[in-house]
């Protein structure tokens, strides 16, 4: 249910950050003396240069740096979204990983229960053959013969 519900959210996100960052465009446009902000000197590392620098368009050197800061806004609330949303699928691993770390731990501790158990179980077995063996096969089937009394006759009564 969660999931859904957070990729709507980010799509929602992406798309209400769309028409931000075209508002950021227009508003960069009109900030005064953009144009006039860098200088280009026409020595490079001290050396003079015969190269004519022709002068930029005014709105295509202002229209460049207002769709650049545009799509970095859109690029950042992409980036954003994407690392919440690795967060979050990391915290759900995370917990699956801890379930499955208690499941296999519940089945080691009852795999040692029915290993004891077993062992047991096999003591009682050694322990009704030995008597077995005391009494031999008929034994068994007279309960009126103990296993004290096995050299001693039983009495009538």
């Amino acid at each position: 249910m969660i999931l859904p519900v957070v990729k709507l959210g980010t799509l929602a996100l992406k798309t209400a950050c769309k028409p931000i960052a075209n508002r950021l465009k227009k508003e960069a446009v009109y900030i005064p003396d953009s144009a006039n902000s860098s200088s280009i000197s026409p020595r490079i590392y001290g050396h003079s240069t015969d190269v004519a620098i022709r002068p930029l368009d005014e709105e295509k050197a202002v229209q460049a740096p207002a769709d650049l800061l545009g799509e970095l806004f859109v690029f950042s609330v992409a980036g954003a979204a994407v690392f919440f949303e690795v967060q979050r699928s990391s915290r759900s691993e995370a917990r699956k990983e801890e379930q499955r770390k208690q499941e296999l731990e519940a089945m080691k501790q009852r795999d040692d229960d029915l290993a004891q158990e077993i062992e047991l179980l096999q003591q009682k077995i050694e322990e009704l053959e030995q008597l077995a063996r005391g009494r031999g096969f008929a034994g068994l089937f007279n309960p009126r013969r103990t296993h004290g009394t096995e050299g001693v006759k039983a009495k009538p009564s």
